[in-house]
């Protein structure tokens, strides 16, 4: 069945109630509110049942809220730690001072003093770094919003990558259908989408037997739309769910910063990012522009 899961949300639907689902059309995946209304007509008893395609409120509150837990996080992290670490920075000066033959540096435990503090001074740093990073997210600039050839955006960011995918044996492809298309858009902050999503699915290659990218462009009804894909492992449903919740990241060195970061650019642009994933298929993110 090609929408089992839709199917089921509809079919355990009962008259009065309402619920959430995803409905997957290709690339493209829709949040939608399922609901369902019992009426009679004669003898006849019937159910209503009504379809609205809810992603880009859903999308928006999402991004509101997590814009507002990150303000709030972030002013907490560096109002807390700061003063902590300046308190840390202090104590290691005093204590190399005092580590030629002072006084302090012959009392009991003086070694166990150095690490402690040492380690409280880095841990601090390690959490300021942190809130800064994450902060980031609310500092995006506005777009600077001018015309230019997708073309020479694919080409910067194949001269950027081509030594690292060379390396690691990874094909990337480039299919441009019209040439001479243009995009009205920011090209510093689009390239920067491109590259985190390319860098994405590096990582989902790595294990392939088949390593290819392919960065694609077409025109739809008007609207230009992009398009980073692997031949990778693909993503579970419970992964796709989340993948772009802020801090989320199935990478053990990941920040889990990188989505968040690339859909706000493209809400940014009035666009948006969506993404498509099959488990031992491949993945594929959609930059739709306005």
């Amino acid at each position: 069945m090609r929408h089992k899961e839709l199917y089921d949300d509809i079919m355990r639907l009962s008259p009065g109630e309402s619920k959430m689902s995803n409905l997957y059309f290709g690339p493209d995946a829709y949040k939608i509110l399922l609901s369902a209304t019992a009426f009679k007509t004669g003898d006849k008893r019937f159910i209503l049942l009504g379809v609205q395609n809810i992603s880009s409120a859903v999308d928006e509150t999402e991004s509101e809220a997590w814009r507002k837990l990150l303000r709030v996080m972030t002013h907490e992290i560096m109002n807390s730690v700061a003063p902590i670490s300046s308190l840390a920075g202090t104590l290691q000066q005093i204590l190399r001072k005092d580590a030629d033959g002072a006084a302090i540096s012959g009392i009991d435990g003086y070694d166990d003093l150095v690490v402690g503090v040492n380690t409280i001074k880095s841990r601090s740093e390690s959490l300021l770094r942190f809130a800064e990073t994450y902060r980031s997210l609310n500092k995006i600039a506005a777009p600077e919003i001018k015309k230019f050839h997708v073309l020479d955006l694919f080409e910067n960011i194949s001269n950027l990558m081509d030594p690292t995918l060379a390396k690691k044996g990874i094909e990337l492809e480039m299919i441009l259908k019209e040439p001479d298309m243009l995009l009205m858009a920011d090209s510093t902050l689009i390239e920067q989408v491109l590259i985190n999503l390319v860098l994405n699915s590096m990582e989902a290659v790595k294990d392939s037997e088949e390593k290819r990218i392919s960065l694609s462009a077409e025109d739809i009804n008007g609207r230009v739309v992009l398009k980073v894909s692997d031949t990778g492992a693909g993503m579970s449903k419970e992964v796709l769910d989340k993948i772009f919740i802020p801090f989320f990241t199935t990478k053990k060195t990941g920040s889990g910063i990188g989505l968040s970061l690339s859909r706000q650019i493209m809400k940014l642009h009035g666009g948006s990012l969506s993404v498509y994933s099959e488990e031992g298929k491949g993945t594929a993110f959609t930059l739709h522009f306005p």
